[in-house]
């Protein structure tokens, strides 16, 4: 019997980034792109609002409900916990993954609001590891001008700085605990194409597949 922590499986790439840096085009694109390739990829996006607990984020995040800061960042992290299955069976299965926001974006913006930073990150402990996380860093005034800013509960510029100094403090305990090639920062100005081949360069080969077991985040 073959060893499966021997076989090639499917990457698993995260995009995370604050509000508005374009993150969401890139993922789509990526996305589409490998299909083209006839690759086998598929799109993981968080919050997942189609389950009955990314129904209930929903309406928190478009300011149609209220709830307590924690209970909400639980909700998140059951979101994730909901979808932590399908994404270790297609990784399995030899399918990438690419994620539009994880776990990292609940730690941040949770911490922005002043839950205790290891509080924000245990509810998460042992979700599937992303082969990469790509940071995509915008400056603030940049992101304020482009479209739609400002729709959404955490829209705002104070939460937006707030939450880029705690991204920096996740991307630190990632590099202490995973190494530093799992979390990488790309330059998000720029036009759509240009921003594209930097994240292909830093992408390379990884979505020909991945030797070993899915690893589980912050073990």
């Amino acid at each position: 019997m073959s060893d499966p922590s021997s076989s090639r499986r499917g990457a698993f790439i995260v995009f995370e980034g604050l509000d508005r840096c374009g993150k969401s085009t890139q993922v789509a694109r990526l996305v589409d792109r490998l299909e083209r390739e006839s690759q086998k990829a598929r799109l993981q996006k968080f919050p997942d609002r189609t389950t009955a607990i990314g129904k209930m984020i929903d309406a928190y995040l478009q300011s149609k409900a209220e709830m307590d800061d924690h209970a909400i960042h639980l909700l998140f992290s059951a979101n994730r916990w909901e979808c932590a299955a399908a994404i270790k069976r297609d990784l399995d299965r030899g399918i990438t993954v690419i994620a539009d926001r994880y776990a990292f974006s609940g730690i941040a913006f949770s911490a922005a609001k002043g839950l205790p930073f290891d509080f924000c990150l245990q509810p998460d402990r042992a979700l599937p590891l992303p082969d990469l996380t790509l940071y995509m860093s915008l400056p603030q005034e940049e992101a304020t001008q482009r479209s739609q800013f400002g729709e959404e509960r955490y829209e705002t510029v104070t939460m937006q700085q707030a939450t880029r100094k705690q991204f920096r403090l996740v991307a630190e305990e990632v590099k202490k605990i995973h190494g530093g090639k799992k979390w990488m920062e790309v330059d998000a100005r720029g036009t759509i194409e240009e921003v594209e081949e930097r994240l292909k360069g830093l992408i390379g080969d990884l979505t020909d597949g991945v030797n070993g077991r899915v690893g589980e985040l912050w073990v």
